[in-house]
């Protein structure tokens, strides 16, 4: 192995597109990492890579939706990885654009092309700690959307983008409520499934429509809506029992 191509979903639907990837990455002969949420990471497939004797990795991310990070962060946690590095380290080259929705419209030799404009990494890209991330953001709620398997076949990708879309639209941003993509959440049967803490209220089959009333009702008016609540039952708190340590019987001394 010389040289590979990787592409690197950016978000939670693109672990839950993973085939649309590898077909995409098949048709490079390359292979599909992931930035966030999936597996492999886009650090342990540089690592493969490295280790199977790769000598350049040429990598571009991919954005199917909306809630995609900046394509910055490609380069920041490659250039992260390239620091730590034991050993030999390959020509690591990040793409200048990101593939968007028309995935599945790109040849090969389009894919090709953005490759083989990729940039680089030096070594001084930015750190992944910054001062501006220290502290625990300050929000009075959290949102958690499901982007379990369930919960993005029925939609869940379209939930939090209307979510998002209808906060901006009440002027609130993540100081105010805080948007957080989750695995699977359980109540599959109740897809697309959203809970809001730290009220401790469960969601089913939050469709846009419902996520207008959920910002609106409950976030915004701080009344949950009865509609689509799931019922909730909480275990009782357990206090772990312990066996009492008890000294052997002393056995007295024979007076004789």
């Amino acid at each position: 192995m010389s040289a590979h191509d990787l592409l690197v979903g950016m978000s939670a639907l693109e672990v839950a597109e993973h085939a649309r990837l590898a077909d995409a990455a098949s048709r490079l002969g390359g292979s599909v990492g992931y930035l966030q949420l999936g597996d492999p990471s886009l650090s342990a497939e540089l690592t493969r890579l490295a280790d199977a004797g790769a000598t350049t990795i040429s990598l571009a991310g991919v954005s199917l939706g909306t809630h995609a990070p900046a394509q910055s962060w490609l380069r920041r946690v490659a250039g992260h990885w390239w620091r730590e590095r034991d050993g030999v380290r390959p020509d690591v080259r990040v793409a200048t654009a990101v593939l968007r929705n028309d995935l599945d419209g790109h040849d090969p030799a389009t894919l090709r092309g953005l490759l083989d404009l990729a940039r680089p990494i030096t070594g001084n890209e930015a750190a992944l700690a910054s001062s501006a991330w220290d502290a625990v953001p300050g929000h009075r709620h959290q949102v958690l959307v499901c982007r379990g398997p369930r919960c993005t076949a029925a939609g869940s990708d379209r939930t939090a983008t209307a979510l998002g879309r209808l906060l901006a639209e009440h002027g609130l941003g993540d100081d105010d409520v805080l948007v957080t993509q989750t695995g699977c959440q359980f109540p599959c049967n109740h897809a697309p499934v959203v809970s809001i803490q730290p009220d401790d209220v469960w969601y089913g089959g939050v469709d846009a429509a419902v996520a207008e009333d959920l910002v609106s009702q409950h976030l915004v008016g701080g009344t949950p809506v009865d509609g689509h609540r799931l019922a909730r039952t909480r275990a009782a708190a357990t206090t772990p029992t312990t066996t009492p340590t008890t000294a052997p019987p002393v056995t007295p001394e024979d007076p004789s």
